[in-house]
C-alpha cells in the first residue's frame, strides 16, 4: 500500500487502510490488533508522522456524514461524528442558526484530528479548538466504548490526545447563536511599533494574524483583522501608520486571493471569514511544509525578536510566517495549557532536509521561552526536552497506558516524543 499525508513529504507505512462505518467495525479492529498496529487517520494535514504505523490506518472518514450531527434541544451543543470536516460542520450549523466559537485557517481539517492535536485559530479571548468539546466517545486500546465529559476524571488529559487512547468515533461540541464577521487587511506595519504596541495590536478585534515572510526584517507584511460585528468596534481607519488594504490579499505576497476568504471589510457569516481560506477551494495542492510553536504571551515579543535574528536562515527555505493568539486551558496536551499563548507558524517550502536541519537552531532560541511544538507539525524536540514544557505529560502516559495497556496504538513517534 502506498498512501501519503496532504503534504506528500510522507509516505505511511501502513500495510492497510481501514475505513469502519460503525462502533461495532472499530472495536472489532482494535480486538484482533497486536502492539503498535493502529493508528487514527484523519485527514492527513498533519506534517509529522504522529498518525504512521507499520500496521493498520484508521480512517474517521467513516464517521464523517453531516447528516449524523445533532443539535441538543438547549441548542448549546451538538453531537458529530469524529471524522466531519470543519467546513461541513459549519454549514449544517449555520443553515440552523448556530456556530462554533472559532475555526482554523483550514475548513478542510476534520475535527478528530484538528481536537487530536491542539489546532487552533486566533484571538486572545478564543481558546484551541479543543476548548469547545464537552465530551467525547472513543473505542479504546481495550476494545471497549469509553464516554468522558467535562470534570470527569482523565478528560482534560483525553481530549487532545494524539490518538493514543484509541480511536474517537464523536464529539460533542459546544455552539452559540450564529454571528456575522467582517475582515480588514493592513500591509506593511512597522516591526518595532508592533513590537512596542503588541497587546493592543493583537487585541485589534475578534482574531488577528499577523504575517511575514521576512525578506523585510523590520516590516510585518500584513495584519488580517476579523471583527466580529456583533460585539467589536469598527475597523481603525489605520494600524501604527497602515491604512486598510483596497484590494484584497493572500498571505503569501504575489499570489492570487481567489481562495481566500472575503475581506475589504464585508460582513458575512462566521463560516466564511474566520478561516482564511474558502471551504470550496484548496489552498494549494499540500506543496509545503509546516512548524509551529505555541509560547506564554509574556514571552511573546522576546519569540519574536529572536526569530528577526534568525531571519536569513529562515528567509531562504519560507514562504510566510504567521503570529496568532490562544486563550489559556488546562488541556494537558494542548500548546496552551495553563497560559495565554502565542502561535508562531511556519509555512515552508516542500524541503524537508533543508526544514529540519534549520529546526533545532530554531529550537534553541524559543524552547527557552517555554515554546511547546504543535504536534501534527515538523519539529526537533524530543521526550527529554518536552518534559519539562508539559507538567502533566507523566499523568497523560499513565491515562495513555490504562486506556491502551497493550500499546495498540503507540508508535515511533510517541515513543520518542511522549516516552510512551
Amino acid at each position: 500500500m502506498r498512501e501519503h499525508n496532504w503534504a506528500g513529504n510522507l509516505e505511511f507505512a501502513a500495510e492497510r487502510l481501514s475505513t469502519p462505518r460503525t462502533v461495532d467495525e472499530v472495536r472489532a479492529l482494535v480486538r484482533e490488533a497486536h502492539p503498535g498496529s493502529l493508528r487514527p487517520l484523519g485527514t492527513r494535514h498533519s506534517f509529522s508522522p504522529v498518525a504512521d504505523t507499520p500496521g493498520t490506518l484508521v480512517s474517521s472518514g467513516g464517521f464523517a456524514d453531516p447528516a449524523d450531527v445533532v443539535i441538543a434541544e438547549a441548542r448549546t451543543s451538538v453531537r458529530v461524528p469524529a471524522g466531519i470536516r470543519y467546513g461541513e460542520l459549519a454549514r449544517v450549523l449555520e443553515a440552523q442558526g448556530l456556530a462554533l466559537a472559532n475555526l482554523a485557517s483550514l475548513p478542510h481539517i476534520s475535527v478528530a484530528g484538528a481536537v487530536a492535536t491542539g489546532t487552533h485559530g486566533s484571538g486572545v479571548g478564543n481558546g484551541s479548538l479543543a476548548t469547545s468539546v464537552r465530551a467525547l466517545e472513543l473505542v479504546d486500546g481495550t476494545g471497549e466504548l469509553v464516554a468522558l465529559g467535562r470534570g470527569d476524571v482523565g478528560f482534560d488529559g483525553a481530549v487532545v490526545s494524539l490518538g493514543a487512547l484509541g480511536v474517537v468515533v464523536a464529539f460533542e461540541l459546544d455552539v452559540e447563536p450564529s454571528f456575522a464577521v467582517a475582515q480588514t487587511v493592513y500591509r506593511d506595519l512597522p516591526l518595532a511599533l508592533v513590537l512596542e504596541h503588541f497587546d493592543e495590536v493583537t487585541s485589534l478585534g475578534y482574531s488577528v494574524s499577523l504575517f511575514s515572510s521576512w525578506s523585510d526584517p523590520e516590516t510585518v507584511d500584513q495584519l488580517w483583522l476579523k471583527r466580529r460585528v456583533d460585539r467589536d468596534p469598527e475597523p481603525p481607519s489605520g494600524v501604527l501608520g497602515s491604512r486598510p488594504s483596497p484590494v484584497e490579499m493572500h498571505p503569501i505576497a504575489g499570489v492570487d486571493p481567489v481562495n481566500c476568504t472575503p475581506q475589504l471589510g464585508v460582513a458575512g457569516p462566521w463560516l466564511d471569514r474566520l478561516p482564511h481560506f474558502r471551504l470550496e477551494f484548496t489552498p494549494s495542492a499540500g506543496d509545503e511544509l509546516q512548524t509551529e510553536y505555541l509560547l506564554p504571551r509574556t514571552h511573546a515579543v522576546e519569540a519574536v525578536r529572536a526569530v528577526r535574528g534568525l531571519a536569513p536562515a529562515i528567509r531562504p527555505v519560507l514562504q510566510v510566517s504567521e503570529l496568532r493568539e490562544i486563550a489559556a486551558d488546562e488541556l494537558w496536551l494542548s500548546g496552551a495549557f495553563g497560559t495565554d499563548a502565542v502561535a508562531l507558524h511556519f509555512t515552508w517550502l516542500p524541503d524537508q532536509p533543508a526544514v529540519d536541519a534549520l529546526l533545532p537552531r530554531l529550537e534553541d532560541r524559543l524552547l527557552p521561552l517555554g515554546a511547546r511544538p504543535h504536534w501534527g507539525k515538523r519539529f526537533h524536540a524530543d521526550v527529554d526536552v518536552l518534559e519539562g514544557l508539559y507538567p502533566r505529560l507523566a499523568d497523560f502516559r499513565e491515562l495513555a497506558r490504562t486506556h491502551d495497556p497493550r500499546g495498540v496504538f503507540v508508535n515511533d513517534f510517541l515513543r520518542a516524543k511522549l516516552g510512551l
